[in-house]
């Protein structure tokens, strides 16, 4: 574990997809806090990059230094796309994931990870650290094995129970098999399915010696937090206590549900962490979920807390992943006051709340929503279940109806579900060409910091992940370009 010394205070957040780039995570990182790349749906991004002709050279730079060669290679000649791609044409996808996957899905799954990593680590001496999702489970183990090829720091992993990440850490850190059991719909009682990642499914020939990150569970509970420090299968170095004003997927309230008028779960007293039982387990932890203010912080570290892990602010400033028009969107309807965030129950085929920002024009409006053809063809929150045949199935509430019935799905699960994995890919502006001509619609998440956006801007429409930072640390934001500038930013 980093020492106590070296423990950062700020906390980026992890939010995926792209949002929490490595550019992003670099700068934060560079400042001597704790910057984190998002690898949920990376490999996908990776290839569209490459697609798109990787115009500034950095994916290819990064693959470069990747220590199996073979595999770069192979992705290039598959992937990749010098003069880029027509700005109608689909992007080629890769296969979706499944209990077993080919090597060369898991080859670049592992590739695309290490490039994340490493350019987030590239040029300083800051700590870096990958977000996953417990509840994408069938990629999980090849994303760290890739991460942990690029040196990562720290591993975070929230919207799910991560009990198994540890322990796979420790054997992924020596080279050797792991697996993590398969959450599938339907096992008999005592039945278990795993999912299993071995090293030498990637290179034949000699791995490189690793070293283990330190491993920090996100939770929104003090009986989550006392269960995965007494019975996680290896070490945990601390946690993220993450409450329902954070963006992204939300845990569900504690007890029966109960909705307002537009929706929303609400949330009482049940779910409210109690951080003096949680310093009570002796581990550094971090508080997030509205995190975005000095007093926060200031209120955190009196409640024992080693810091704050902030999203929103970072995620509309100049290094994130979104890009820049859309930034610039988010900022000036800050400015008038246009912008609400609602919960929605409904939104994610999880069945995980999810924070979305109610913007015209997006998957957030009935009227796109409807007009948009159902399909699901990345695959990433598909749920694993038991079929008639005694194997494992998928099916996802966002995908067509008839096709959700038809493999045993409950027809209400599909009302007001939305395909978040195109979605998030089409925010980062690499939205897939659907065979009839749809360009996937966007979906922007926000935590309720957004609300209070405008506060923090003054009278700017852009700033800079050090402007964060800064304040944050209680000091005032530089001032940074005017909008017109933004319009010139780098893409993701």
């Amino acid at each position: 574990m980093t020492s106590a010394a070296s423990l950062p205070t700020i906390i980026q957040g992890g939010m995926g997809v792209g949002v929490s780039n490595w550019r992003l995570a670099r700068a934060v990182a560079s400042m001597g806090e704790l910057g984190v790349v998002s690898g949920t749906g990376v490999d996908t991004l990776f290839v569209r990059r490459l697609q798109d002709g990787d115009p500034e050279g950095h994916v290819r730079r990064a693959m470069a230094h990747f220590p199996f060669p073979e595999v770069v290679d192979a992705a290039l000649e598959r992937y990749f796309r010098p003069e880029g791609r027509a700005e109608d044409e689909s992007y080629r996808l890769l296969p979706m994931y499944k209990q077993v996957v080919g090597r060369a899905r898991l080859q670049v799954t592992v590739l695309a990870n290490f490039v994340e990593v490493y350019l987030a680590r590239e040029g300083h001496e800051g700590q870096v650290g990958i977000n996953l999702l417990t509840k994408i489970q069938l990629p999980n183990l090849a994303s760290l094995y890739g991460a942990m090829l690029a040196g990562v720091d720290y591993v975070l992993m929230g919207a799910g129970i991560p009990r198994e990440i540890p322990g796979a850490l420790d054997r992924l850190a020596r080279n050797t098999p792991a697996e993590l059991t398969l959450d599938a719909v339907g096992l008999a009682k005592g039945e278990r399915e795993v999912i299993a990642f071995d090293p030498r499914d990637i290179h034949d020939g000699e791995l490189p010696e690793l070293g283990r990150p330190a491993f920090l569970p996100i939770v929104a509970s003090n009986s989550l937090a006392t269960m995965l420090a007494r019975k996680a299968t290896g070490r945990i170095d601390g946690f993220v206590i993450e409450g329902p004003t954070a963006g992204g997927h939300n845990a569900p309230p504690r007890g029966a549900p109960v909705f307002n008028e537009r929706g929303e779960p609400q949330y009482g007293e049940r779910d409210v962490v109690d951080l003096d039982k949680i310093a009570e387990l002796g581990l550094p932890f971090w508080v997030a979920g509205g995190a975005g203010h000095p007093d926060r912080l200031r209120e955190a570290l009196a409640a024992g807390a080693t810091g704050v892990q902030v999203g929103t602010l970072f995620a509309y400033c100049d290094e994130s992943g979104l890009p820049a028009e859309h930034k610039r969107r988010v900022t000036e309807a800050a400015h008038t006051g246009g912008l609400e965030v609602i919960t929605d129950g409904r939104a994610s085929p999880t069945g995980f709340p999810f924070k979305a920002v109610q913007l015209p024009g997006t998957l957030a409006s009935d009227t796109v929503y409807r007009e948009r053809p159902r399909c699901c063809d990345l695959g990433y929150l598909r749920t694993p279940y038991r079929n008639d045949r005694g194997g494992i199935s998928y099916r996802c509430a966002s995908e067509p109806v008839d096709t959700f019935v038809k493999k045993g799905g409950d027809i209400e699960e599909t009302v007001g579900r939305k395909c978040l994995c195109n979605a998030l890919m089409a925010n980062l502006d690499f939205p897939q060409v659907q065979k009839d001509g749809t360009v996937e619609p966007t979906f922007f998440t926000a935590g309720d910091d957004l609300q209070v956006l405008a506060r923090f801007l003054g009278d700017r429409v852009r700033y800079s992940a050090a402007d964060v930072v800064e304040y944050l640390r209680g000091g005032t934001p530089a001032p940074t370009p005017t909008a017109s500038a933004a319009a010139s930013a780098p893409r993701p």
